[in-house]
């Protein structure tokens, strides 16, 4: 009975161990950090690969190399302190792939072969460990850290990657991928982008980059159009000079089934502060639908949240919009923030049902306002400050079908002459609980251009003003106004430009005792 037992444990402990672990240094690699180690390395991958998988071992030192290829059924452990310090000279890294097509994205978002770890088509795959890749380089442009295309179930776990020149860790046309607990220290491009990829999972990574933090794409790398669809991000702190969490900046590829949630966004030490916290972005034709990103706190980020459905069309001929619809923003906190967020759909191609909930903004405050003509730029490189500023403090919308706003508060820190909120061109729109900082001089709090469909409910107005809501456009129609509490506003609503008064209903308000509304 006894043998039978420590025979089933025997099996079971021999199951979970690797086929093979083979240690770098029996195949000649020194660590010294002068010796190239990358025929060595390499030699052991090749190993590992021949005999069906297993591990390659690097044991602590500096292990000097040029581009590895890793291979199917092959895990790289990097133990704690190992470092794999890349070449400094360019020779030492494999040359562009000749691809049977003519590129159209930008040479760090086509290119896979030139890295430093890189493989194709590979399955079960993985670099794991405590120790840390190294590059000598001081400036963004050169190869890619992590590379891999076309790959099947890959885990990155664990490591830590310094001063990467490329995109730290990059993905395209692949699927099954987890990167769990990586660390990327000053970055001078992307941290992770996953392109055209699927069943991605991300978590507990600290990413530290000039460049987007993690960056979801759907370019045309490939050759085709490919979805990017079913992608997990959580428990991730981002730290950048430009987006926290960004998709779309490459879009030809539709984006599905994407989940954001519990993540701490920071500016870097040094370098400007990230320009958007939450950039959500079509572009260039693709179909966007089902984003729910929830349980953010920001601090110093410009713009806390940019959605924008455009008509660049790259690589299309002619470029036709595409579409944007289901985005849940919920739970919150974004302060010193400095230009308004925006929701901007194109006429005619409206933004489709979004969601904002339990939001608290504090905006820094001190905008002027100039009008609301802001100009349409549907061609233009989607970013958070392509419309300048913008003629509200906290949240502008344009081109939207289906919008709802629950217990959103915002703040600005010096007397603003802006609105609060601006909509134009909304259809269907849903705002309750709204708390604000009333602006400084004659503009409402809220004003309403071209909006037909429209319920504003459980505002609390706290400090003395003037005009909470303005009606113009002669498209703007059944506004309702219920269970608000407007007793220290001296004016309800006034109408311009084309509105009549008949459009907006009054019920259940506190309102000031005096008229509650001029045209």
């Amino acid at each position: 009975m006894k043998s039978d037992l420590l025979l089933r444990l025997l099996c079971v402990v021999l199951a979970a161990l690797p086929a093979w672990c083979l240690d770098v240094r029996e195949f000649g690699a020194r660590g010294n950090g002068v010796t190239k180690d990358t025929k060595a390395i390499q030699a052991a991958i090749d190993a590992a690969s021949a005999k069906g998988g297993g591990v390659v071992s690097l044991p602590p030192g500096k292990y000097l190399c040029g581009t590895l290829m890793l291979k199917s059924f092959v895990t790289l452990d990097l133990h704690s302190g190992a470092a794999l310090v890349a070449s400094s000279d360019d020779k030492d890294f494999a040359a562009f792939e000749q691809l049977p097509f003519k590129p159209v994205d930008d040479e760090e978002t086509t290119y896979f072969r030139r890295a430093l770890l890189t493989g194709e088509g590979l399955r079960q795959v993985a670099v794991t460990g405590m120790g840390v890749i190294e590059w000598n380089r001081k400036a963004r442009g050169g190869p890619k850290t992590i590379a891999l295309k076309n790959c099947d179930t890959i885990a990155i776990r664990g490591i830590t990657i310094r001063n990467a020149p490329n995109y730290a860790v990059s993905f395209l046309g692949s699927s099954h991928v987890e990167v769990d607990g990586v660390t990327i220290e000053n970055g001078f491009s992307d941290g992770i982008d996953p392109d055209c990829s699927r069943f991605v999972r991300i978590s507990n990574c600290h990413i530290d980059s000039a460049d987007d933090a993690i960056c979801l794409k759907t370019s045309q790398a490939l050759g085709e159009p490919r979805p990017t669809e079913d992608v997990t991000i959580t428990n991730c702190i981002l730290r950048t000079n430009a987006n926290c969490f960004k998709m779309g900046t490459e879009s030809r590829g539709d984006f599905r089934n994407i989940a954001v949630s519990n993540c701490v966004f920071v500016r870097r030490d040094t370098g400007r502060p990230p320009q958007a916290g939450i950039a959500i972005e079509s572009v260039d034709g693709a179909n966007l639908d089902g984003v729910v990103v929830s349980n953010i706190t920001m601090r110093d980020v410009a713009t806390p949240v940019f959605i924008r459905l455009g008509n660049r069309g790259r690589g299309m001929n002619p470029p036709v919009p595409g579409t944007l619809q289901n985005v849940s923003i919920s739970n919150i906190i974004a302060l010193g923030g400095r230009l308004a967020s925006s929701i901007t759909g194109l006429d005619g191609a409206p933004i489709q049902q979004v969601s904002l909930a339990d939001i608290n903004w504090t905006m820094a405050g001190g905008g002027e306002f100039k009008g609301l003509d802001v100009p349409e730029e549907p061609g233009k490189y989607p970013s958070a400050s392509m419309f300048g500023e913008l003629p509200a403090q906290a949240l502008y919308a344009r081109h939207v079908e289906g919008m709802t706003l629950r217990n959103v508060r915002t703040e600005s820190q010096k007397p603003d002459k802006r609105p609060a909120l601006v909509f134009d061109d909304v259809r269907d729109l849903d705002v309750s609980g709204f708390r604000f900082s009333p602006p400084a001089g004659p503009q409402p709090a809220v004003w309403f251009h071209r909006v037909a469909g429209a319920l504003f409910s459980g505002t609390l107005v706290t400090r003395d003003m003037g005009l909470f809501l303005r009606v113009s456009g002669s498209e703007s129609r059944h506004i309702t106004l219920v269970g608000n509490d407007l007793h220290r506003v001296r004016t309800v609503f006034e109408t311009a430009n084309g509105a009549d008064r008949s459009v907006v209903a009054l019920a259940g308000n506190v309102v000031p005792s005096r008229a509650p509304a001029i045209d």
